[in-house]
């Protein structure tokens, strides 16, 4: 399959704090592609370096063949970018905004006015073309913005969070029109959200991202099954390398993997589990001060993904006090015969 974005180490600091970190993707032609994270998690700073309005602080970067640093006029030309905040002009119409944008590109009139026509009536605002976009709902704007990332005809389309901020049905509507776009068109659309039923509902495949790192990639079905139970990622400060033969011999943890400094082991039961995992790793000698994520992936009939919640633990050098949730802090103590 032919790849219509890469990256290879992609790195972004602000000053010294990083904001994407040794990043490595590849994503296919006519593939839509989900940026999955909470914010912060580095998911706009990586469209941004790839529609060249961000420089990289080091890595590698090519959108349709092009690279992002060296040939910023050319990835311009073969892409279309949906921003996070609105960008047509009100006092125009929709088709104006959409010809407007047009001339931007260089895009010939009698193309213009070809295709300007076929996609108003893809997302649905044939019949408000010549109105103004002041008296559209936001869905409506939405639509418009997404209809106008088009005109070109790019070979990529990056969409920062194109549903942010918009009720359920429309959000629905929304999705309809990208699936439709995409298979009408046959091109790459590489969207950012936080809303892991959008991930499910419209990506082929799926990185997760958390604090500017890819943390899993995969499809959504792929995922849902790795993330079917409770994640505990340990962040050491040496290598983790030692850990993995700790931890495989238990019945009760489902996966383990080990990247870089950080230990990814899957359990269910994950709060319980929390004091088990770290008296095995104090007793394994990494004890020192190390910082501990726990992600809760919690299925219900429900839900068409696993639910995440972010819970901050770090235990503090030379003791035994762990900053954590109440009840794994409960389980921990009664553990240790602190309380009865």
């Amino acid at each position: 399959m032919e790849p219509s974005v890469s990256t290879a180490k992609l790195c972004r600091n602000f000053g010294d704090t990083p904001a994407v970190r040794d990043l490595d993707l590849t994503i296919f032609r006519g593939e839509i592609f989900g940026l999955l994270g909470p914010n912060g998690a580095g998911k706009t700073t990586t469209i941004s370096m790839l529609a060249t309005l961000l420089p990289p602080t080091s890595g590698s970067a090519q959108v349709a063949g092009h690279d992002v640093v060296r040939e910023k006029d050319a990835v311009r030309r073969c892409i279309g970018l949906v921003f996070q905040d609105p960008s047509t002009d009100e006092e125009l119409s929709a088709r104006e905004n959409m010809d407007f944008h047009g001339r931007l590109y260089g895009v010939p009139r009698h193309i213009r006015q070809e295709r300007i026509p076929g996609l108003l009536k893809m997302v649905g605002l044939s019949d408000r073309a010549q109105d103004r976009v002041k008296t559209f709902s936001g869905g409506m704007k939405r639509r418009l913005e997404i209809a106008r990332g088009f005109v070109h005809h790019p070979a990529v389309l990056f969409l920062d969070e194109p549903t942010t901020g918009l009720d359920p049905q429309t959000r629905r509507t929304i999705w309809d029109h990208i699936i439709r776009i995409n298979a009408a068109e046959g091109l790459t659309i590489l969207l950012t959200t936080h809303s892991m039923e959008e991930a499910d509902a419209l990506c082929h495949r799926v990185a997760i991202m958390d604090h500017g790192q890819l943390m899993a990639l995969g499809s959504p079905a792929r995922l849902k099954n790795d993330l079917g139970g409770d994640l505990i990622s340990l962040e050491m400060e040496k290598d983790p390398s030692a850990l993995e033969s700790l931890f495989t011999d238990k019945g009760w943890i489902r996966n383990v993997k080990i990247h870089h400094s950080t230990v990814d082991v899957t359990v269910q039961g994950g709060e319980e589990r929390i004091p088990e995992i770290l008296s095995m790793v104090q007793k394994a000698g990494f004890a020192a001060a190390m910082a501990v994520k726990l992600y809760f992936a919690i299925m219900k009939s429900r839900v068409s993904w696993p639910f995440h919640k972010f819970v901050k633990l770090s235990m503090l050098p030379k003791t035994n006090w762990l900053c954590v949730a109440p009840s794994a802090w409960h389980h921990y103590l009664k553990r240790n015969n602190a309380i009865q």
